[in-house]
Formats: C-alpha cells, structure tokens, sequence
C-alpha cells in the first residue's frame, strides 16, 4: 500500500487493467518513501521531548535532595513521581527517535507507530502515577503532618518554573506522544502551584489539610484527561477511525465522482494519529476505457489532495464484477 506519484500520463495507462486500477501518490506534507529516501534533518518532535527530558531528569535529582533537606514526605513522594515521568519522557524520546526510521521489507509502513506505543505507554505510567499519589494522599486527610514550609516554598518555585519551560516547549508538539508527555509535565505544574500556595498558607496558618486535599483535586484532573488520550490512543491501535467526519465526508467525495456508482472496502486509520492511510473499492457504473480510467484517477487525486493523507490505494470495480475481498 506504498504511495507512488504518477509520473506521466503514457505511465498511468500502462498501469490500467481491466479489473483495476490502482493510485498512489505521495502526499503534500513531504513524507518520503523507502525507495525515494529521506531528508536528513533534526525532528522537531525529539528535540522538544529531549529538552523536556532533560529538564525533568535535572530537577528530579534536585527534589530528591531538596526532600531530605525539608524532610518533607509529599516532595520526597512528588520526586518519585518525577523519576517516573523522566523514566517516561525519556523511552518516548528513544521510541519517537526510532520511529523515523525509514520504512524495510518487514516494517513496510515504517515504524511510526512506535510513537504511538509511546503515547500508550507513558498514559499507562501516567495514570499508575497519579493513583499513586491519591493512595499517599487520600491518607493524609485523617492524619496531616506539617513539612517545612521555607523550603517547600523554594522548591515549588524551582519546580513551577523547571516544568512550567518544559511543559511550553512539548505544548508546540501536535503528536499524541508529545500530548500525553505534555499531560506528565502539566501535572508536575499544577503540583507544584499546589504545594507553593499551601507553604504560603501554612507559613500564617497551621492546617496542614490543606496539602492532601489539593494535591487529590489536581490529580483527578490530570487522571481525567490522560483516560480521554488513552482512549484515543487505543482507538488508533486497534486501527479505528481516527475523526469520524473527515471519514465520512472522504467517503461522500469519492461518491459525487462521475461513473463511480458504490463504494465499499473503505478502511480509514492512522499510523500515527497524525498520518492517515486510506484504502477503498470504486465501483463504477459501467465498463470504461483506459483514457477514462486515467481521468477518473485524476479526480480521486484531487479529491483526496486536500486531506494530506500519508498512504492512499483506490482500486476499481467494473458492474457485476466479483470483489476478491468479500
């Protein structure tokens, strides 16, 4: 199901057979195949997970130094926590670095979806992490303890502003890998503001409460979302539809082509949640000849290019003709 671009019009015919026809073509965004090659060039995409990483591994050696400086049991349990998102950030880091690797014999399609496999498993991480921190937070609310509170006040600076850059340097990303990694990182953020504004109000008033009871509600928040990406996730490993109305408004193109009078075997999914694929059987209303094979290639072509899909591969179907895929 590679893409081929259609060179000339002579070539186009040479290809037309009279059970089908197939078209391939390369897509807008500059995805390259095997036998083109592709750009040497820095991934965005890794450059920004390797900052992120980077940031987050620094900070996590400094929280654990500063929780036993402080003696402070909730940012010795937040440094765990950072340890796992850099464990995280750091395999899809490696995964989306591996996953641009151009396509072989075995992995035709590539390796893309090793993004993805990243996506799920960082939600994974993500969602074992947060249940983590309501399993120690849940029993603080009968039994709160008072940390020292200076100190907390200076590593939650630290911590808003480490993360807070690494958070803004993902947020450019479009990917699911860098999305949920984004989630890591906004979680972090929102911990630390917890854990800054309750130091503020245990520096003039002693209810210790406080602590457990923010770091519960920022959690199920976070928690909340990562289950949306992980569903999502899931639903373009299992090669669902990636938007249900760009599927359907494909479909009611193709149809308003002339001469194609049904269509069936449509397969609509992702790679990668950014890259599509899209395979499909046209069948047409009556026998045609080669030249009007050709122009009816073009129109599919047109009526697909706006959609930058990354594989494309349309077959025909004459009237009465047996389909071998049912």
């Amino acid at each position: 199901m590679s893409l081929k671009s259609e060179s000339t019009q002579s070539d186009s015919q040479a290809n037309v057979t009279p059970s089908s026809v197939k078209k391939q073509r390369e897509p807008n965004h500059g995805h390259s195949h095997s036998h083109h090659g592709h750009h040497h060039h820095i991934d965005p995409s890794s450059s920004r997970i390797g900052w992120a990483f980077l940031l987050n591994v620094t900070f996590t050696i400094i929280e654990f130094i500063g929780g036993w400086l402080t003696n402070s049991t909730a940012i010795m349990a937040d440094a765990v926590h950072d340890l796992g998102d850099s464990l995280s950030i750091g395999t899809a880091w490696l995964l989306n670095r591996a996953g641009n690797k151009k396509a072989t014999e075995r992995f035709t399609y590539g390796f893309k979806r090793l993004s993805l496999l990243a996506a799920m498993l960082n939600g994974i991480v993500l969602v074992c992490g947060s249940v983590w921190v309501l399993i120690m937070s849940v029993p603080r609310l009968f039994a709160p303890e008072m940390p020292h509170t200076e100190g907390m006040f200076l590593l939650a600076l630290l911590g808003v502003g480490v993360n807070g850059v690494a958070a803004y340097k993902l947020s450019a990303g479009k990917s699911l890998n860098e999305r949920v990694l984004n989630w890591h990182l906004i979680e972090d953020v929102l911990g630390w503001v917890a854990v800054l504004i309750v130091s503020v109000v245990l520096m003039f008033v002693n209810l210790p409460i406080l602590d457990p009871l923010l770091s519960i509600g920022f959690t199920l928040f976070i928690l909340y979302n990562v289950v949306r990406n992980i569903q999502t996730t899931l639903t373009l490993f299992l090669q669902g539809v990636p938007d249900e109305t760009l599927h359907d408004d494909i479909k009611k193109k193709l149809m308003n082509i002339e001469y194609v009078a049904d269509i069936h075997h449509l397969h609509f999914w992702s790679l990668d949640g950014e890259q599509h694929v899209l395979t499909a059987h046209l069948v047409l209303n009556k026998a045609l000849e080669p030249e009007c094979l050709v122009k009816i290639k073009c129109e599919v072509a047109e009526c697909l290019s706006e959609y930058a899909l990354a594989h494309t591969t349309i077959e025909f179907e004459f009237p009465d003709e047996a389909c071998r895929d049912d």
